[in-house]
């Protein structure tokens, strides 16, 4: 493990996180079922002692909450990196996986007989949509807006490779998309994650200094079972918004109309459809991405190599040539791929359309986070999908944070305040203790892994004796 940081550690200096909401279903074997927000609770009730408090941070630096419309939501801590990314949002589908089997037994305590599934996707069946948000954070001298523009043509073409792949169905018919998320956006950039979505979000909320740091809030990205699929689309961005920041980007990408160019994109299986740029070129989504790849390979040349960004690079530009070639060679990279040959597997075996509803379950069920069940999962298995990260790496970032970010304070934090019963509450940037003397501690810098005033307080808790009373985290 020691090396594995000491690789991470020359890596450009900015945090990563990701927010996952995620899709639930109870379907009741009988007359008697359950509304969707007690089973919500159910999954709660393992975390949270405080009745109706359903805002958890974990023991590895997480927060796991409901959001809007009875989601449940699992943000990652704060990473340096998308290995590291990678890693702790696939602990949160397992530490997820465990919360739905504890809800299920409740269930059936309460003499409730049926199934609970939960679905790391986008969509539902009615056509709402949620969202899986990236954050980026940025240095606050830099033009937020000059920075989007610039991102916004990677952001439209990535799909190619993030995408997790949607079987559609309009009046026409039905047919297969290459995003989930896409048809759902309406705006280039605005304050808005449910209504009017668009690609950049302008939220301004970086958990930190806010005088030196600023966040990026991307919700244009489908939720991605694939660790190829993350790594790649996290770890590109960041490579782009370093060259943005550096000023490097010599090249105008800026899309006639960006709104239209990605759900134009989303629905060309091929990647071959043009689209139009502000200086009147026609390119296609994979043709942008070799113009950015080809801008990273010059910027980075010039500049100490070090083996994650070297990975990156080999990934992507292996990626965008497989694209080119034929998308059907990444059946085991990409989830739009994987997902796509498995529905046509199916369709062939039991001769049915693309809009059968039997169709429509395995496009779901690609999604299922129980590794026992899920289709995703059966791939892997039978070694039909990459891997990024061990199992063994996801089962230590269920319980123990990253070791290089604030998260490593409130993870630490959170363990002793469990074992010793303190009633604590804490947010991003600051943990607060009640019932010893009323402590509130800032740690406003996201890298940073010591602080002298939260260690003072962990003393504290070491020598006070176990106290049997409620508390919340």
């Amino acid at each position: 493990m020691a090396e594995y940081y000491l690789l991470i550690a020359k890596m450009e200096k900015r945090i990563y996180g990701l927010e996952s909401e995620y899709g639930i279903i109870f379907t009741s074997n009988g007359r008697k079922t359950l509304p969707v927000e007690k089973v919500v609770r159910y999954l709660f009730e393992q975390l949270v002692t405080t009745e109706g408090f359903l805002n958890v941070f974990l023991e590895n630096g997480a927060r796991f909450y409901q959001d809007t419309g009875y989601h449940p939501e699992y943000a990652t801590p704060e990473c340096t990196n998308p290995l590291d990314l990678v890693r702790y949002d696939k602990a949160g589908e397992r530490i997820l996986e465990k919360l739905l089997n504890y809800a299920e037994y409740k269930i059936a305590k309460e003499g409730i007989s049926g199934n609970l599934a939960i679905f790391k996707n986008n969509t539902d069946f009615i056509g709402n949509s949620y969202g899986c948000h990236e954050n980026y954070l940025v240095d606050r001298n830099a033009n937020f807006y000059y920075l989007a523009e610039q991102l916004i043509p990677f952001l439209v073409t990535r799909q190619v490779f993030s995408g997790s792949g949607k079987v559609f169905q309009d009046r026409k018919g039905a047919d297969y998309n290459i995003s989930q998320r896409a048809q759902h956006i309406c705006q280039k950039i605005s304050g808005t994650t449910t209504n009017d979505r668009s690609i950049i979000n302008t939220r301004d909320e970086p958990h930190a200094d806010e005088e030196k740091y600023r966040r990026l809030h991307v919700i244009v990205g489908d939720s991605n079972m694939s660790e190829f699929a993350t790594y790649l689309k996290t770890g590109t961005t960041g490579l782009v918004l370093q060259m943005i920041e550096d000023d490097f980007l010599d090249k105008d990408l800026s899309l006639r109309n960006p709104v239209k160019s990605i759900k134009d994109i989303s629905c060309d299986i091929t990647c071959k459809r043009k689209i139009k740029l502000d200086n009147g070129k026609k390119l296609s989504a994979v043709e942008i991405q070799k113009e950015y790849l080809e801008l990273a390979l010059r910027y980075f040349s010039s500049r100490d190599f070090n083996p994650m960004v070297k990975d990156l690079l080999q990934k992507w530009q292996y990626t965008l040539t497989k694209l080119e070639e034929n998308p059907e060679q990444l059946n085991k990279e990409l989830d739009w791929v994987m997902k796509k040959q498995l529905i046509e597997s199916y369709i062939d075996k039991y001769n049915l359309s693309w809009g059968d509803d039997r169709v429509l379950m395995i496009d779901l069920q690609y999604h299922d986070i129980r590794t026992d069940k899920g289709l995703y999962y059966l791939l892997e298995k039978n070694g039909m999908a990459a891997r990024i990260v061990s199992d063994a790496e996801i089962e230590d970032a269920m319980q123990n944070p990253p070791q290089d970010t604030r998260a490593k304070l409130r993870g630490d934090f959170i363990k002793l305040a469990k074992e010793k019963n303190i009633h604590y509450n804490l947010d991003w940037s600051y943990i607060r203790i009640g019932n010893l003397l009323d402590v509130r501690v800032m740690c406003d810098n996201p890298f940073q892994t010591e602080n002298r005033r939260i260690t003072e307080l962990m003393r504290l808790i070491e020598r006070s004796r176990p106290v049997r009373r409620r508390f919340f985290f």
